[in-house]
């Protein structure tokens, strides 16, 4: 070989080498990203998916899903009116816990779909969701999941007290309140 052909093969391996760093930082970047945007709901993803590029790629496709929503903040008559709704509904949790825990999967999806997200299944709108509040979207679940049972009549007034916790927690942020303005169940 001559020495031009040796400098040629240099550089090649050296642009090679070079791109296949660049990826590495580049994907350890997107991964680090990913899992401080969505936090457990990442670790979720990936374990689910059993992959971490698959799972990477669910959280990446709910991202640009979500991009395309008009998700706003309620307006303060709605704030108040969505607020009203929730005392009333937590009101009644001593008397029909199962009526209380039923109106407050409703009521989170109400709030839901007055913010601007889409009504799909349980499923979608979790995903949905998880893109704005990844870690309450827990919540969400285990409310959902405790009312799924109570359904099938297997859900103790624990459990319903539970789910009512669960639903709360996403209710506010579906609100956006500030802390100071909570009240708690």
């Amino acid at each position: 070989m001559n020495p031009s052909s040796v400098m040629i093969v240099v550089l090649v391996v050296a642009v090679i080498a070079i791109a296949a760093i660049a990826f590495g930082i580049s994907r350890k970047h997107r991964s680090q990203k990913l899992r401080e945007h969505f936090g457990p709901e990442y670790d979720r993803v990936v374990k689910r998916e059993g992959d971490v590029r698959k799972g990477e790629g669910v959280l990446e496709f709910r991202e640009k899903r979500h991009q395309k929503f008009e998700i706003s903040p309620l307006s303060s008559t709605d704030r108040s009116s969505f607020l009203y709704r929730w005392n009333d509904v937590q009101s009644r949790f001593v008397d029909d816990p199962k009526s209380a825990v039923t109106q407050a999967d409703s009521l989170v999806t109400d709030a839901m779909q007055a913010r601007g997200y889409p009504m799909g299944d349980f499923e979608q709108r979790a995903a949905d969701i998880s893109v704005d509040h990844p870690v309450v979207v827990e919540n969400y679940r285990a409310g959902h999941a405790i009312a799924l049972r109570h359904g099938r009549g297997e859900a103790s007034t624990e459990d319903l007290r539970q789910a009512m916790v669960h639903y709360r927690t996403l209710f506010q942020e579906l609100l956006d309140q500030p802390q100071s303005n909570r009240r708690s169940a």
